[in-house]
């Protein structure tokens, strides 16, 4: 009974020992990772009313001997682009961001339906930018930004905490050198009552997982016994709100799992199911108008009913249009574009027209120093001169390439350091060109439109040869190898066996 004398002695010198409940503390022999962090911060003891000292309450400032600091706000497009070509030599790297993964969200709208699995469009921020995971003064945080202090060159965040038994919120700061603003936007909802209640949104995986799961549940409750036909009718009623690609391409695949998959696996209610795409204008309106033409009579072949309305009010089962007209729906999909996020309207930054961060022609935030923005939450200033840039993946790549050179080249010429970049030269400013838009309609069908402006001449594609180009182009773009690897035997496997339609 040697090894049971020996266990217990072990558990009793581990229960003995006082639980540290504080989410950044590590154990001693990590004590160089500790030492990035502030030591303490005053918070009040609840026993005695007294000051208590925290432990490790953020990262504090660069210590001369050490590496300058780049704090990224956001995961998407630019800000993973950023990190991406950042110079770890050169920087430490601080990412806050409540998803610790990219989203390739020209695809998101295939895994709603099975056609590509929620991995395959996902890519861990760790694998675009290894600094993160292996440099001792580089990190990643599942947080929120709540403040920034200028000034102080300090950001404030939140941790985000999800499910029953969690950790509360922890507060700490983050000190930067350089900081780079590219927190997205947020879907616009045009103030219309019950939105957020009762749609669901297409911009995260989690989106499209809570949207196949609805769909897969309605498709089996339809079936049950009892059912009245107004009932299985709503319930098998998918509605999209907004045209534009999103909202186009996610109609189109569910068009086709509808014809190739629920009417072969669900043949007591395939007579039942149907989708409708509501826009107040024209669909896919930035594409040609002969791309538009097929799209529209592409999507009404899939038997897509396309309806030219305003939505007014959207309730629990059913959505008001303008003229009154009530449409009942299981399933509500909102895709009508995007806006700034409430902690975009509450910097204390400079605003371009939309309300969006502005910026300078070289990504940087007037009247502050050290601060940039990219993405869809920035917008060059009007003393520029140039318009706000369309919120799209290739404008905040694009910026994302641009804004990590330049940082790079202000890295070797010693401006690292806070407030150290007076008299660099930056070079060339930012300049966008438009390299044209695709858009999937289902059944083996696309549009490709090269035109660098809605006005501009250029080649426009429409068939299967643009689906062809759509579904290479995108395959080329996914970030990693890996997932160009998930992606293409999803599509094999798809082609092959058809979609999977489990509900997990």
């Amino acid at each position: 009974m040697a090894w049971f004398r020996s266990l217990t002695k072990h558990t009793a010198f581990h229960l003995s020992r006082p639980r540290n409940t504080d989410p950044f503390h590590l154990l001693p022999p990590f004590t160089t990772f500790l030492s990035h962090f502030s030591s303490t911060v005053a918070e009040e003891s609840p026993s005695s009313g007294s000051a208590a000292p925290v432990p490790y309450a953020g990262l504090g400032q660069t210590k001369p001997h050490e590496k300058p600091r780049v704090v990224v706000l956001g995961s998407g497009w630019a800000g993973c682009r950023l990190m991406k070509g950042l110079d770890p030599e050169i920087y430490d790297i601080v990412c806050v961001s409540p998803r610790n993964h990219m989203v390739f969200t020209p695809l998101l709208a295939s895994t709603c339906v099975g056609t590509l699995e929620f991995r395959s469009v996902a890519e861990p921020i760790a694998r675009i930018q290894p600094a993160i995971s292996k440099e001792p003064g580089s990190y990643f945080f599942l947080a929120n930004c709540t403040s920034i202090d200028a000034d102080k060159h300090e950001v404030q965040c939140e941790t985000v905490t999800e499910g029953v038994q969690t950790l509360d919120p922890w507060k700490f700061t983050i000190s930067y050198d350089k900081l780079v603003i590219a927190l997205g936007a947020q879907p616009t909802t045009f103030g219309i009552h019950g939105v957020h209640e009762h749609a669901i949104f297409l911009r995260e995986v989690h989106h499209a997982q809570e949207i196949r799961r609805k769909l897969l549940l309605n498709l089996m409750m339809s079936d049950v016994p009892g059912i009245t036909e107004e009932e299985k009718q709503r319930l098998l009623h998918c509605v999209v709100v907004g045209g534009g690609p999103t909202g186009v391409e996610f109609s189109g695949e569910l068009s086709d799992f509808i014809m190739k998959d629920v009417r072969q696996r669900y043949s007591h209610v395939k007579d039942y199911i149907h989708v409708t795409l509501i826009e107040a204008n024209e669909i896919l309106s930035s594409f040609d108008d002969r791309l538009r033409r097929y799209a529209t009579a592409q999507l009404t072949k899939s038997g897509v009913r396309l309806v030219h309305g305003i939505v007014k009010d959207v309730q629990d089962q059913k959505i008001i249009l303008n003229d009154g007209t009530e449409v009942p729906y299981g399933l509500l999909v909102w895709s009508t574009g995007v806006g700034p996020s409430q902690i975009i309207h509450s910097l204390d930054l400079p605003k371009s027209p939309g309300g969006r961060i502005g910026i300078d022609e070289w990504l940087r935030v007037p009247s502050v120093q050290d601060v940039f923005s990219i993405g869809d939450c920035s917008g060059f200033v009007e003393s520029t001169g140039k318009p706000t840039l369309p919120a799209l993946a290739q404008v905040a790549e694009r910026q994302g390439k641009y804004l990590a050179n330049l940082l790079n080249k202000i890295g070797k010429a010693d401006g690292g350091r806070a407030n150290s970049i007076k008299d660099i030269d930056f070079g060339d400013p930012f300049v966008y060109k438009h390299l044209g838009s695709m858009a999937s309609v289902g059944s083996y069908k696309a549009l490709v439109d090269l035109r660098q402006s809605k006005e501009g001449k250029g080649l426009s594609l429409a068939g299967f040869i643009s689906w062809f180009v759509w579904r290479s182009a995108y395959l080329t773009r996914v970030i990693s190898w890996r997932n160009r690897f998930y992606v293409a035997i999803n599509w094999a496997t798809t082609f092959v066996f058809g979609r999977d339609i489990s509900r997990i």
